[in-house]
């Protein structure tokens, strides 16, 4: 049995501007990078398939020619992903040189274990040549035994880059961090998630300052697309075995990349050798192995022979041979190379397939960047591909099973990443306070029927660009640089922190005596102080402000646009349309209201259409047996809200007003008291 989770679903222009290329052979994330090529720190935040590769050789190129760097050094997670780096004729599409690389200096590529490439690296350093390509674990190899002052005056660009953590333990992020400290090299980060699956910060307030970054987000990179037009999102939940029911989400006709549970995982039956036959079962009739490929041949109902790659088979001559035909360059161009993949850990990032047209998983991740990166495999500009999904079968909590908290947690996962991932789909966000007296229309922006008008909250959109333009009255605006630029970029990797803190979720989906600000001011506001504690309170409040509204607004719209749908895919301009509607139906755009709704409540709809009555009822007692009381930091936080009441009021919070969070902050402020005389606060 299988039931459907209604998804995201988003159209796009197909307006072409993103594949196209400007006199020096870039595309139109790779000239925005350019444009900063002189930054010693440069983080590129931006979409697979957008072109980070070539981005990083038109930059170090120039690092070496003109910003008199001696060598450039290319860090890669995988052997596999060296291959991005190869040569290539740069000159041939307009740059003024080429990209090359001496084999012997890829050495992704060069045999021998780490600690023979590790001296590699040393004869390199002590050479005249200029480029070198080596896995993460060389690399913190190579530094571990030369010290950081043998790369001094070299750029190290670091592909990936939310492989690395601030976490001590990290030892690439304790490398960089020394490099930082030094300031004598330049570094390029690259990554299509800069949020990290653990929640872990990826560097130290302080050395990610120093950072410019390019943004480019992936809807300029999908509206930019000539041929990919729609993306879907979609969850499933099953009960029983994933492959007795897969056919009812696999497409034969789709080129799909189908992703196996860990053998460790709920969903999985511990025979993944067995899972993949049936799979083939469900398919059609075997009918060999091509020899030339490795790949298996299935023949459908239908009389069409599939070719699936199987890339889960423990014989690693076989493995090697199917993943070297996925790899052929001769067939990169080939459709009709291969039909199906089906991995276990692999096949995910740096993998590139341009035909896939659905990325299908089968149990929780428990990594958000995994899933974006999947996702990622999907979303790549091929001719005649005109649409792209991903799907996630999720085995649906059973009210019987003994490891009922396993389940919840799994579940609480899911939804972070069907709400991370709205988020990320979704147009950026620019805010601006309202003020009548000087608020005014932004050029290139469009504000719907009617136009701007003075005396209202506006909602503007700019499609080439990406940008959603809206004003809040009693927003919070930020003051320093930084603050700016995290509401100007980063604000997906706050959320991305917001809904992977699993007390606020649980308690966001399932605490019935909820008060939304709770959610939207303390929990938020706790997450942003300790994700940003440089920024003075004026600075946080601003960030948490942006973030939430972000949040919320994609969540009302979201709303509006499946509702307006009757949960069919939305047109091209759904979600635009949707906060157009949330903004006009509440008249007043305000913090305050903002504020009021809670985060989660979408989420918690669709689990209570898809869910059975007993398993939801079976998570939510789980979730509630755990609830506390107001923590000593919780109350300190609400008795602080309290004093911010009477400066705005003149008055304290009230414990018997009808106000739930005027309540809330009394109750704080009375708690806190009561911490404090009892000596638990230093």
């Amino acid at each position: 049995m299988m039931k459907s989770v209604p998804g995201v679903s988003v159209s796009y222009a197909q307006s072409g501007a993103s594949t196209k290329a400007n006199a020096l052979g870039m595309r139109a994330m790779q000239e925005r990078a350019y444009e900063k090529r002189g930054e010693q720190y440069l983080l590129i935040k931006s979409p697979p398939a957008s072109g980070k590769s070539r981005a990083l050789m038109f930059i170090a190129l120039d690092k070496l020619a003109n910003q008199g760097l001696r060598q450039a050094i290319i860090v890669v997670p995988e052997k596999s992903i060296g291959a991005s780096f190869a040569d290539e004729p740069l000159a041939k599409y307009g740059f003024w040189a080429d990209w090359t690389v001496t084999p012997k200096w890829n050495l992704c590529n060069a045999p021998g274990e780490d600690g023979g490439k590790v001296n590699s690296v040393g004869a390199f350093l002590e050479s005249d040549d200029k480029v070198l390509v080596c896995t993460h674990a060389t690399f913190r190899f190579a530094v571990d035994r030369f010290g950081t002052e043998a790369f001094d005056n070299r750029l190290i660009a670091v592909d990936e880059f939310h492989h690395v953590s601030a976490n001590p333990g990290n030892k690439l992020g304790l490398h960089l961090a020394e490099f930082i400290a030094r300031d004598k090299v330049h570094i390029v980060a690259m990554t299509g998630s800069y949020f990290r699956g653990d929640a872990e910060a990826v560097l130290s307030p302080g050395d990610e300052a120093k950072f410019d970054s390019v943004t480019y987000t992936y809807y300029e990179q999908l509206n930019g697309y000539e041929w990919l037009k729609r993306l879907d999102i979609g969850y499933f939940f099953y009960s029983g075995a994933y492959a007795d029911d897969i056919l009812a989400v696999l497409d034969p006709d789709e080129k799909t990349i189908i992703h196996i549970p860990s053998v460790n995982s709920r969903e999985s039956t511990k025979d993944k050798i067995k899972e993949v036959n049936h799979i083939l079962d469900a398919l059609g009739t075997w009918e060999g192995v091509d020899e030339a490929t490795g790949f298996q041949l299935v023949k459908t109902a239908a009389g069409r022979t599939l070719r699936i790659a199987d890339l889960v088979d423990d014989d690693a001559n076989k493995r090697a041979r199917v993943l070297a035909a996925l790899k052929d360059p001769a067939q990169k161009n080939n459709r009709d190379n291969v039909d199906i993949i089906i991995a276990l850990g692999m096949a995910k990032e740096g993998f590139d397939w341009i035909w896939c047209e659905h990325a299908l998983t089968v149990g929780y991740r428990a990594s958000l960047t995994e899933i974006v990166q999947i996702i990622g495999r999907a979303t790549r500009d091929a001719p005649g591909k005109t649409h792209a999904r991903f799907t996630n079968l999720i085995a649906e909590p059973d009210a019987a099973e003994s490891a009922v908290t396993e389940a919840v947690n799994d579940t609480l996962k899911a939804i972070a990443a069907s709400l991370l991932m709205e988020q990320v789909l979704a147009p950026r966000f620019e805010f601006k306070p309202k003020n009548p007296a000087t608020s005014t229309a932004t050029p290139g922006f469009d504000y719907g029927e009617g136009g701007y008008q003075p005396d209202q909250c506006n909602v503007g959109f700019h499609e080439e660009r990406g940008i959603f333009q809206i004003e809040i009255r009693g927003l919070t605006e930020p003051k320093s640089p930084e603050a700016s630029r995290i509401c100007r970029e980063d604000l997906n990797e706050v959320i991305a922190s917001f809904v992977q803190d699993k007390p606020t979720m649980e308690r966001g989906l399932f605490d019935e005596e909820l008060v939304p600000e709770e959610l939207t001011q303390l929990r938020m506001g706790k997450i942003i102080k300790d994700k940003y504690p440089e920024l003075d309170e004026q600075d946080q409040e601003a960030v948490r402000q942006h973030a939430i509204a972000a949040l919320n607004l994609t969540q009302q719209a979201a709303r509006i646009a499946a509702g307006d749908a009757g949960g069919e895919p939305g047109v091209n301009t759904a979600l635009i349309d949707g906060v157009r509607k949330f903004a006009m139906d509440v008249r007043e755009l305000d913090i305050d209201l903002i504020d009021r709704i809670n985060p989660f409540q979408e989420a918690y709809a669709i689990l209570a259409k898809t869910m059975s009555e007993e398993s939801l009822k079976q998570v939510a007692a789980a979730i509630a047996a755990k609830r506390t009381s107001l923590s000593p930091e919780e109350a300190k936080d609400l008795a602080q809200r309290a004093v911010r009441f009477k400066k705005e009021r003149g008055r304290l919070p009230s414990i018997s007003s009808t106000d739930a969070w005027e309540k809330r902050m009394a109750e704080g402020a009375a708690a806190f008291v009561r911490y404090k005389d009892e000596g638990r606060y230093d």
